[in-house]
């Protein structure tokens, strides 16, 4: 599992300081990074800071990105964040692009 760009070590991390996976609940207690799964940080727009899972993902799923579901939207509850990786890191983080409806 590589470090994300907040140097983050899952083996080091408290429920506290573990970064929370898109699409897990707030109160779940294991909603950090698990072990032996690949994960994207996500950049910028309203999931900052947040992790995808793209375990299982094609090489061609993750360098597309993903239109993700987000309650705070330009679009309002249930719009879209537009997530991807930049040309430069493919494999780094994802970089939002914008909220599409």
């Amino acid at each position: 599992m590589r470090s994300l760009r907040h140097g983050w070590q899952p083996e080091r991390m408290t429920d506290h300081t573990r970064p929370r996976v898109y699409g897990t609940e707030h109160d779940s207690p294991a909603t950090g990074p698990q072990p032996g799964h690949t994960y994207r940080e996500l950049t910028g727009g309203p999931l900052d800071g947040q992790l995808i899972e793209v375990t299982g993902w094609t090489d061609e799923e993750i360098t597309t990105g993903a239109y993700l579901i987000t309650p705070h939207t330009a679009y309002g509850p249930g719009g879209r964040a537009s997530y991807a990786p930049t040309f430069s890191r493919p494999d780094g983080p994802w970089v939002w692009e914008g909220d599409v409806p």
